[in-house]
């Protein structure tokens, strides 16, 4: 896997084609990598003793064939 942690990336497949962000994680056995901005979900979360619930938006990992290195 030649993308790492801090590389600039292009969506180039998918819901997010043509979006751009930075690489936050790399996943190379799985093949996947986690770019900031892109493919989020929102998560409802509970709210505990003394916290209040709120919603949380999180990225979730996309296969690093469908992005693609941004030269700096």
């Amino acid at each position: 896997m030649k993308i790492k942690k801090g590389d600039k990336v292009r969506v180039i497949s998918g819901k997010d084609k043509g979006k751009s962000g930075v690489v936050l994680r790399a996943f190379p056995r799985e093949g996947s990598v986690i770019v900031e901005g892109v493919a989020l979900y929102k998560r409802h979360m509970k709210g505990t003793s003394g916290k209040v619930g709120r919603i949380i938006e999180k990225s979730r990992p996309i296969h690093v064939s469908n992005v693609a290195r941004v030269e700096k």
